[in-house]
């Protein structure tokens, strides 16, 4: 049964949030394998709205085996730049830059950095340069809650804190002096017209193509991995010539997922496969 303890945790995640600019957050309920629920989606939700709700919810959730799943909004102080799939070791070394620390599963969290003066291309730097998930949605699971998925039943893991500073912000030169950061690619793309199909002539990518060939899920799920899915469909249109608005605009028509969490998501995807896109043209030259 969830006590007082968890909805703690949880309301102390929103509020670290909220210290640093974020105003709302989009919930999305999800059963064990991953599905969304039947009106488990909930696109604006104020701090207000969900420091009443915590209790129940959880409550809900532990007795229903369904995953709470919460994205912060863009806030106007800082990019959270959401650094997941590390293990413990890692997440220490980011503890003392972080605005919160997250254990999501047996050795393994995530880690949340405010960047005050971010640069377009400065999240994905410091993904490649922790060793953290290129993919990242920017949706976690609310701490308190349990990770419902097949693999660690009966025992499932309860999402817990592990550090938390209120209004931590930090800027780009200490994250590079910590040697966190990848250094800077020159990224070259052809110029408008350029590609080797004419605009008039050019196809989009099979999208139902990229999810059937896409690998599944971790712990064994027979589900595709739609992240990759879309990621590998954002580099074969990027490929084919077709521009990074041009493709996210396409992926928001196209994936399920850029439609439930949104433009950010689609951009994010985009610019990770735009940056494997160089890397594999300059590899062939």
């Amino acid at each position: 049964m969830t006590g007082e303890a968890d909805v703690d945790q949880a309301l102390e995640l929103l509020k670290a949030f909220a210290s640093v600019g974020v105003k709302a957050f989009a919930v999305t309920l999800t059963d064990i394998a991953g599905q969304k629920l039947p009106k488990g989606y909930y696109s604006h939700c104020s701090l207000d709205r969900l420091r009443h709700t915590p209790g129940p919810m959880l409550r809900a959730a532990t007795a229903q085996q369904h995953n709470v799943i919460v994205r912060p909004a863009k806030s106007q102080r800082v990019e959270l730049v959401q650094l997941d799939d590390l293990a413990e070791p890692d997440l220490r070394r980011l503890g003392p830059v972080s605005l919160v620390v997250l254990r999501t599963s047996p050795g393994n969290g995530q880690s949340w950095v405010a960047v005050e003066d971010s640069t377009p291309d400065f999240a994905r730097r410091l993904r490649q340069g922790t060793g953290a998930d290129a993919s990242a949605s920017g949706a976690t699971r609310i701490p308190g809650s349990r990770n419902f998925k097949a693999k660690y039943a009966p025992l499932f893991p309860t999402i817990e804190i592990l550090a938390c500073h209120p209004g931590k912000a930090v800027q780009r030169a200490e994250l590079e002096s910590r040697e966190l950061v990848a250094p800077r690619e020159e990224v070259k793309f052809a110029a408008a017209g350029a590609s080797l199909i004419p605009a008039n002539q050019r196809k989009w990518p099979s999208y139902q193509r990229c999810v059937q060939h896409a690998p599944s899920v971790q712990g064994g799920e027979n589900r595709p991995d739609i992240s990759k899915a879309d990621f590998v469909w954002c580099m074969t249109a990027l490929d084919w010539g077709w521009s990074r608005a041009a493709t996210a605009t396409r992926l928001m028509e196209e994936s399920r997922k850029a439609q439930e969490n949104g433009e950010h998501y689609a951009l994010l995807t985009v610019q990770n496969a735009a940056a494997a896109v160089a890397t594999h043209r300059g590899n062939r030259r």
